[in-house]
């Protein structure tokens, strides 16, 4: 579900006329004056954000198109192969989980966890989405019973695939999602508690990592104008963190089981994370 925007403060950019003794000034003037200070310290992200929403679109086609697949494999009772693409085409969801979540809803019905359900009081047979088809391969080891679940988790997500289409991006959205994308990492996948049943959590961690980044990249020419330390500082952090998730990369385009980590490698992790998250909070520089 939506959590808490952790930057708010760095994109509030009401500019403020006082009246300095120019009581009987016209308002008309005073209009006239703050509409040309703001055109003046007004970014212009048009280009960036109709970018970001390119790559949100391309996430969810992706997301659709494989969690087709997903359930045509879950229903045929085919579950290691299921298991295989399972971890595979959540991480399409949590790069764009910005977008995604901003849906109502929708985010809970294809992303909720049991825990998260049982915390709006609500109970097992409420639970719907991907979590609870993980909990069917992994734990009941079987798709017998899951068929209503697999065709609703497909419902669901050509309805989110279809209001993608009209989403409005802001400069808002993207800067407070990179933070937030982190954010999850810090509060979820580090923990394990995202993928119980699976262990699957460093697909998540990798993409929420890849979402924040491609919304830096996106910005990277702007922010770098206003402050290119702050660049090099998220390029330097970015490869740092990316740097250890190589470690944990298994085949071609797999990783670990997140029960293979030790303790020391989750507080490496963490503290990268954290050494990530202060400078990227900053990118909010552009707005000023």
């Amino acid at each position: 579900m939506k959590k808490p925007s952790l930057i708010s403060a760095l994109l509030v950019g009401v500019l403020m006329l006082a009246g300095c003794g120019a009581q009987d000034a016209k308002p008309a003037d005073n209009t006239a004056a703050t509409e040309e200070v703001a055109t003046e310290n007004t970014v212009d992200l048009t280009k960036e954000m109709e970018a970001y929403k390119a790559f949100a679109l391309e996430q969810m086609d992706a997301f659709l198109t494989d969690t087709e697949k997903f359930v045509t494999l879950f229903k045929e009772g085919k579950i290691e192969e299921a298991k295989h693409l399972y971890p595979r085409v959540r991480m399409y969801f949590e790069r764009s989980e910005p977008i995604a979540e901003s849906f109502g809803d929708l985010d809970p019905k294809i992303d909720g966890r049991l825990a998260d359900i049982e915390e709006e009081g609500l109970g097992k047979e409420d639970w719907t989405g991907y979590h609870k088809l993980e909990y069917a391969l992994w734990v009941d080891n079987t798709t017998k019973g899951y068929e209503a679940i697999a065709d609703q988790l497909v419902a669901d997500t050509k309805e989110l695939h279809a209001l993608v289409q009209t989403v409005e991006v802001t400069p808002d959205l993207m800067i407070t999602g990179a933070v937030d994308l982190l954010n999850e990492v810090s509060t979820s996948k580090i923990t394990g508690e995202e993928e119980i049943y699976s262990h699957t959590d460093l697909y998540d961690f990798k993409a929420n990592v890849e979402g924040a980044e491609k919304i830096f990249e996106i910005l990277r020419e702007k922010i770098e104008a206003k402050d290119a330390a702050l660049v090099k500082t998220l390029d330097e952090k970015f490869a740092a963190l990316d740097a250890l998730l190589a470690k944990y990369e298994q085949g071609e385009d797999g990783y670990v089981s997140y029960e293979a980590l030790t303790d020391e490698d989750t507080k490496a992790l963490a503290v990268a994370v954290n050494q990530l998250g202060e400078p990227l909070s900053q990118m909010g520089v552009i707005m000023e």
